[in-house]
């Protein structure tokens, strides 16, 4: 391994010395064969020339040697070195890179772990939306199977339009304007009775209405079955408005109209549309036919009504405290008038004062100026007596 790295200067002088060493063998070897004791000499002479100049040149090549093995050493120690520091750095970039690496992977996995979690609770969450929506839409079925159920029994039916009928006045009437399941003529109870004054006096509502005409109206498959259902549902609303002008409409005890309520907004559309003839002889019978819509309005009229009733009736009330009240100004006038001539007087109380006031002042200033000298040379003079007078 060192002649791989020896210098080639070290190389060609191993070379030379060689090559220097194999001539002088050669003519010693030469001169010998000529034999004479001249040319022995002569070439003693010369070998022993040679053979100092080749071991002056071994040693120079042996100096050379140890220099280079020296240098060698230097050289495989700073490589060393210098490998070391670069296997530390290189291990210290490693490390750092496999740190970064490490650091990043932890980073990603971490927020990879925040989403996966995040999406997990928003996933609960809208599972919890969807869960809820589902037992609505189960309650909601429910009710809906419910009031099938109520709109399929008469009596049952009634009881829901009356339900509605109540909410409906009690959101808007006073609770001493109305009454329910009031009792009229010979024993009739009629749904609601609104009390207003005469004219018009109470009227009744009725809250029934008839569902079959209009199920089968909008369940007909073609236009004869159709016309024939509205004709039915025509026939049925007119009696059900003979019954409520027969029973709720009482001379002498209630106003000489009534209510029908219909708490479905698409049967009273569906009246109005197309059996404007039922409609008309309603009015004719003073059977008002209302929806949950135009009842509301009614129901606020009425209010107008009664509000306009209660003033009329409290008028002499309003007339009485009006008259009390102009009293009671001409009392506050006098009271008033009165205190002006207590604030005048008090007035040229304050300015008597004042006039007092200042004299006491002036006495005072001229009392300082009896005391401006010394004492011995000004003595204190008693003011005259006209001054105790002032």
């Amino acid at each position: 391994m060192m002649l791989d790295s020896l210098d080639p200067t070290l190389i060609m002088l191993l070379a030379g010395g060689a090559a220097l060493l194999a001539m002088a063998l050669a003519f010693w070897l030469a001169l010998r064969d000529r034999g004479g004791s001249e040319a022995e000499a002569q070439a003693r002479e010369q070998a022993a020339l040679m053979s100092e100049k080749l071991m002056a040149a071994q040693a120079e090549l042996a100096g050379r040697l140890s220099q280079l093995a020296e240098s060698q050493a230097a050289a495989q120690a700073r490589l060393a070195q210098q490998m070391q520091a670069q296997e530390r750095q290189l291990s210290k970039s490693v490390e750092e890179r496999l740190a970064d690496v490490t650091r990043r992977v932890g980073e990603s996995l971490e927020k990879s772990s925040t989403q996966a979690t995040q999406s997990l609770t928003e996933l609960k969450e809208r599972l919890a939306v969807i869960d809820a929506a589902q037992k609505n839409i189960t309650e909601l079925s429910t009710q809906v199977v419910g009031l099938q159920d109520i709109l399929s029994n008469k009596q049952a039916r009634g009881a829901f339009g009356e339900v509605q009928l109540e909410n409906l006045v009690q959101a808007v009437l006073p609770p001493n304007a109305y009454q329910f399941q009031a009792q009229i003529g010979d024993g009739r109870r009629v749904d609601c009775l609104l009390i207003l004054p005469n004219p018009p006096g109470p009227i009744g509502i009725d809250a029934k209405f008839p569902l079959e005409g209009y199920r089968a109206l909008q369940n007909a498959a073609d236009d004869a079955a159709r016309n024939v259902a509205r004709k039915a549902l025509g026939a049925s609303v007119l009696k059900h408005v003979r019954d409520i002008r027969d029973r709720y409409i009482v001379p002498g005890e209630t106003a000489d109209s009534a209510l029908m309520f219909l708490p479905s907004e698409a049967i009273y559309a569906e009246l109005h549309a197309n059996l404007g003839d039922v409609v008309e002889q309603s009015y004719r019978e003073k059977v008002w036919i209302v929806s949950p819509t135009t009842l509301m309005a009614t129901l606020n009229t009425v209010r107008a009504v009664l509000k306009d009733a209660r003033m009329r009736e409290q008028a002499h009330i309003i007339q009485r405290e009006v008259q009390l009240l102009g009293t009671d100004v001409g009392r506050l006038d006098e009271r008033v008038e009165k205190l002006q001539t207590h604030f005048n007087q008090a007035g040229e109380d304050i300015r008597q004062i004042r006039i007092s006031t200042d004299k006491v002042t002036k006495r005072a200033g001229r009392i300082e100026e009896l005391q401006l000298g010394p004492a011995e040379e000004t003595p204190l003079v008693p003011p005259p007596d006209r001054l105790a007078g002032e």
